[in-house]
């Protein structure tokens, strides 16, 4: 395998599959089953998912809603999509933990790296959930900042498309797509691969960031032992 340790980035819209809200219940088992095949190898996973399936913070505030109050409901909401993919890995046979940034000890346990590290150790799976557990920060920045304090060798984030592209390839048939880009042409070309605060995160640690199609069965696997599939950002 290229990467021993990974962290896998997901939007809460993956786990939506064929719906136009919620959960579909075949999306994450078709993850789950995705994400065992690389733990039965030994890979060592954690997981951030988004929440946008459910609730939009920053969409809540343009309705008049508190800024803040909107960041909070939608922390709420990537912890429903954690234990819902928490529940599918382990229908799948898979060791699961789930870390809430944001304290709820019915639910998951409090983050503390220390411990995060030794569940990844132990083959367990560690779900991050409840985004950094400050308002203003999107799940792109937790992503980047949990990769970082357990020392992750990548962030992995799966998308719909099989890439980076100059320009949105569901809408321009002729966009053209990166093979490979270093920090500072994504930052130059303003390709938005994560919101800024995450990506200057990741550059400044050297955490490389593959963005990949999640969607196509196999592709986890391929990138995990080194094959070029998506985009990789780097150094």
């Amino acid at each position: 395998m290229q990467y021993k340790r990974i962290l896998l980035k997901l939007s809460g819209e993956s786990l939506m599959g064929s719906k136009q809200f919620g959960i579909d219940a075949e999306m994450v088992m078709r993850y789950a089953a995705e994400i065992k095949q690389l733990t039965d190898e030994g890979v060592e996973v954690a997981i951030v998912i988004g929440g946008g399936n459910i609730f939009r913070g920053i969409q809540a505030a343009a309705n008049g809603i508190d800024r803040v109050q909107g960041d909070y409901m939608g922390m709420l909401a990537t912890v429903i999509n954690s234990m819902a993919l928490q529940s599918g890995l382990e229908k799948a046979g898979v060791y699961t933990r789930l870390m809430s940034a944001i304290e709820m000890k019915e639910v998951g346990e409090p983050f503390i790296k220390r411990r995060a590290v030794r569940h990844l150790e132990k083959g367990r799976v560690v779900i991050f959930g409840a985004g950094t557990g400050n308002p203003y920060f999107t799940t792109d920045t937790a992503a980047a900042l949990r990769a970082t304090e357990v020392e992750a060798n990548v962030i992995l984030k799966g998308t719909r498309v099989d890439g980076i592209y100059d320009s949105d390839p569901e809408k321009n048939p002729d966009a053209k797509k990166y093979d490979t880009l270093t920090y500072g042409e994504a930052l130059g070309k303003k390709l938005n691969v994560m919101d800024l605060t995450a990506f200057t995160l990741c550059q400044e640690n050297n955490l490389p960031i593959i963005v990949f199609d999640m969607n196509t069965p196999g592709n986890l696997m391929k990138v995990v032992k080194g094959e070029k599939i998506g985009t990789i950002v780097s150094k």
